[in-house]
């Protein structure tokens, strides 16, 4: 029985950190103070990864994912040879080709062709090889035009096209892969998923690592994810990939309740109030908003007669939070206190994104809810049956005012949340809606019917 084409077993990776702050002015000084050896000295280790352990089988496409810092690149390039681990052992069963740094072993000054012939017989080819493939490998990389011109003077999407396209034509039995598709237009990733379905046909093996969890779940037979250089989840990828996406979420809900903590302390303070008492343009105030409501800055003012007291978003299944999905049931709830009896109030909810732009804002009295009677303490449930917006960073404006704008309590930005979309559609605003094609226009699969 064939053993696996990539066996790694209890790797662990050190960096050491050197004194960057320490520096001494000349080297006669160093020698004087008896600074030299000590200031040259590590600081301290990092490890970038420990104990780690997974087996790729033959034939295989694995997976692996992580934050930025996980320890991915390093255990690529443990794996490809061109770093050491400080402990444990990888053997690996068949011709290597790796893509792990962007033009890397590409020579600047000199030409695509040049480069081409160089990195070829790098990867095990001989000349011979080379030149048969080399038409191959020019019309793969789409650089007809530019192949006899320095490397030095081609794009990042062009270095990318040529080291994909070498790394892949010396028909490896191991590809390894680092996050290279994230340079490449919509074609020429296609047309490496393509290449990769091929290498998947002929029983290659290829170590992928990415951001890019779509990958991983529609092309990738296995994955792994890493954590600060520990294995956190292998397995099933759709499996791995929700337990990171999880994981992930509750990381982004601790960083937007750290920050809002942070802006209502400020504005507890004061800091961000209107001048005066003077009221900033709000699109939850009137029907009729001016055109620089746009331009929003966060804070809070008002005489406090009615007092917004508390903000809590909840989820679907009524536990606070910050991070939501696109079409999810959402609850924004204000506890609120009348310290009299109030006649005239208006309850005012808006939405803004990142850059400070209006998404919506609608107040009680645009909605012809005409008040009554408010005393004591309270709570204004906003409920919004399926939160459509795109993927992204979003504020909150909340007020309580009167008919005429007099301020109770304006609270603007103070609140923010995050909607999560496996779909990246652009803009705010994502609609249900369906697509229909007359009988003379086909996809793959089918022409199916996308609903929002």
């Amino acid at each position: 029985m064939s053993g696996p084409a990539i066996d790694v077993v209890n790797v662990s990776k050190v960096y050491r950190r050197f004194a960057r702050q320490k520096q001494f002015a000349t080297l006669k000084s160093a020698l004087l103070k008896g600074s030299l050896i000590r200031d040259l000295q590590p600081d301290e280790t990092f490890p970038a990864l420990r104990g780690v352990s997974f087996q790729v089988p033959k034939g295989c496409t694995y997976g692996v994912i992580g934050r930025n810092g996980s320890g991915k690149s390093t255990l690529l390039k443990c794996v490809a040879g061109i770093s050491r681990p400080n402990s444990g052992s990888i053997t690996v069963d068949g011709r290597i080709s790796a893509l792990i740094e962007l033009g890397a072993g590409f020579h600047p000054e000199i030409s695509g062709r040049e480069n081409i012939f160089i990195n070829g017989i790098m990867l095990g080819l001989t000349k011979k090889e080379v030149q048969k493939r080399f038409d191959e490998i020019v019309e793969f990389a789409e650089l007809q035009d530019f192949i006899d011109a320095p490397v030095k003077t081609y794009s990042s999407g062009m270095y990318m096209r040529l080291g994909f396209a070498v790394a892949i034509h010396v028909d490896p039995e191991v590809l390894l892969i680092d996050e290279v598709l994230a340079v490449g237009d919509q074609g020429f990733t296609l047309k490496c998923l393509d290449k990769f379905a091929e290498f998947r046909r002929r029983n290659r093996t290829i170590l992928l690592v990415t951001h890019s969890l779509d990958l991983v779940e529609r092309f990738c037979d296995q994955a792994l994810w890493l954590d600060k250089g520990r294995t956190k989840a292998e397995g099933e990828p759709k499996r791995v990939v929700a337990a990171y996406i999880i994981d992930v979420e509750k990381s982004e809900e601790q960083e937007l309740s750290k920050a809002e903590s942070a802006r209502l302390a400020a504005s507890a303070k004061g800091e961000g109030a209107a001048p005066g008492g003077k009221l900033p343009d709000n699109p939850v105030e009137s029907g009729e908003a001016p055109a620089d409501m746009f331009k929003a800055t966060e804070g809070r003012w008002g005489t406090r007669e009615l007092e917004i007291t508390g903000v809590t978003l909840l989820g679907e299944d009524g536990q606070p939070g910050h991070v939501f999905q696109c079409g999810e049931a959402v609850r924004v709830k204000m506890s609120v206190r009348a310290h009299q009896p109030l006649e005239d109030f208006v309850f005012g909810f808006g939405i803004f994104n990142a850059d400070g732009v209006c998404c919506y804002g609608t107040n009680t009295n645009l909605e012809e809810l005409q008040p009554d009677e408010i005393s004591g303490e309270g709570e204004v449930t906003f409920i919004i049956d399926s939160l459509k917006l795109v993927e992204g960073t979003y504020r909150l404006d909340l007020a309580a005012h009167k008919l005429d704008g007099y301020p109770y309590d304006y609270h603007r930005l103070l609140y923010s949340f995050r909607v999560k979309s496996r779909t990246k559609d652009v803009g705010i605003y994502r609609p249900d809606h369906r697509w229909h094609f007359s009988p003379t226009i086909r996809f793959k699969g089918g022409n199916r019917a996308g609903r929002g």
